[in-house]
């Protein structure tokens, strides 16, 4: 049992992070009908605005510090961080410390004009063109993204860490009455897990109880008619647009910490997150969050070394014998709408 528990946590960080990559490929593709082979470039630009913001909070000018010498007994020149130069050595120290969720403030102006730059500058241009014309344009630009954050941030990973305050690891088995330190789980994979619920209840809470998600939504169901109400509803897509590049974004900006940022991250987790749409049935919000969980805690099983042992390799192809299966069982995915890409 508490093997199946710590497997189950294990599965909910990786899981969060394909359902919100997942929720914005839906969105995209629900509201403008676009296939965005780019999303998962936004979900690396997003992660690299938290190294970004990081840097900034770490610029430093040299001081002397009197009470440090050197073997000479000479005081020692120290860096000394701007912010804590402003702010008081305290404040300034927990600025500096937190950069990874202040991230988020970069973050989101960036990831919205970045997104309305991407679909007024390019992809508007395919609306109507076959979906192999959408996957190739888009496609060509999560290169071209992928190659200029490996321009100006290099080829090796980097490390970002947590907080302090979230940098150790909670005992869930002592919580649950097992033995102490049998299930433990880091905390800053709760706050992502947390983190992820709050964005994708923002998200729908958006589309379901705003007028702005209320007429998003009819556009969704018969686009032709809402415009034939006066209704701007290309700007509104548009807007939507913005919207789901944000979500990959702050995805990103908060996955950091668990791994480290790199210029090929995107791609790794677009292809898993274009099974976790399918799956989940193309143009089905509900059904992106659904599979996202729900494949990213396979994977957490496959990976154990039980069953690798039993079946070599078995945690790199999980999520595509799942996807087989289930689109063998239900050609539209688990909760897929009908007519979505069936023209």
């Amino acid at each position: 049992m508490d093997a199946i528990i710590l497997q189950i946590l294990n599965g909910l960080d990786k899981g969060s992070a394909y359902a919100l990559i997942a929720l914005g490929l839906t969105l995209i593709f629900g509201t403008l009908g676009v296939v965005n082979f780019a999303h998962g470039a936004l979900f690396m630009i997003g992660a690299f605005c938290a190294v970004t913001m990081q840097r900034l909070l770490s610029l430093s000018y040299e001081e002397i510090d009197p009470t440090r010498t050197d073997f000479l007994g000479n005081p020692l020149k120290v860096e000394v961080p701007y912010v804590k130069h402003w702010f008081g050595p305290d404040l300034g120290g927990a600025i500096v410390d937190w950069s990874v969720p202040l991230g988020i403030l970069l973050a989101i102006p960036v990831m919205i004009g970045l997104g309305f730059a991407m679909e007024r500058g390019l992809i508007k241009h395919f609306y109507k063109r076959p979906h192999a014309d959408q996957i190739l344009v888009t496609f060509g630009l999560a290169i071209v993204l992928q190659e200029i954050i490996k321009y100006f941030f290099g080829a090796n990973p980097i490390q970002t860490g947590a907080p302090s305050a979230f940098s150790g690891s909670f005992d869930f088995g002592t919580l649950l009455g097992f033995d102490p330190n049998v299930i433990i789980y880091p905390y800053w994979r709760m706050v992502y897990f947390l983190f992820s619920l709050v964005i994708i209840g923002g998200v729908f809470a958006f589309l379901q109880f705003t007028t702005f998600g209320m007429v998003v939504r009819a556009g969704m169901a018969d686009r032709e008619t809402v415009g034939l109400l006066g209704i701007d509803i290309d700007r509104r897509f548009t807007l939507m647009f913005g919207l789901a590049a944000a979500v990959a974004g702050l995805a990103g900006v908060m996955y950091t910490p668990i791994l480290a940022p790199n210029y090929h991250m995107g791609m790794d987790f677009l292809v898993l997150s274009f099974v976790v749409v399918v799956v989940g049935g193309m143009g089905s919000l509900p059904g992106a969050v659904l599979a996202g969980f729900l494949l990213g805690i396979l994977q957490s099983f496959a990976s154990m070394n039980e069953v690798k042992s039993l079946i070599p390799g078995i945690d790199q192809v999980i999520i595509y014998l799942v996807a087989i299966v289930i689109l063998l069982t239900r050609p539209r995915g688990l909760m897929g709408r009908k007519g979505v890409m069936e023209d």
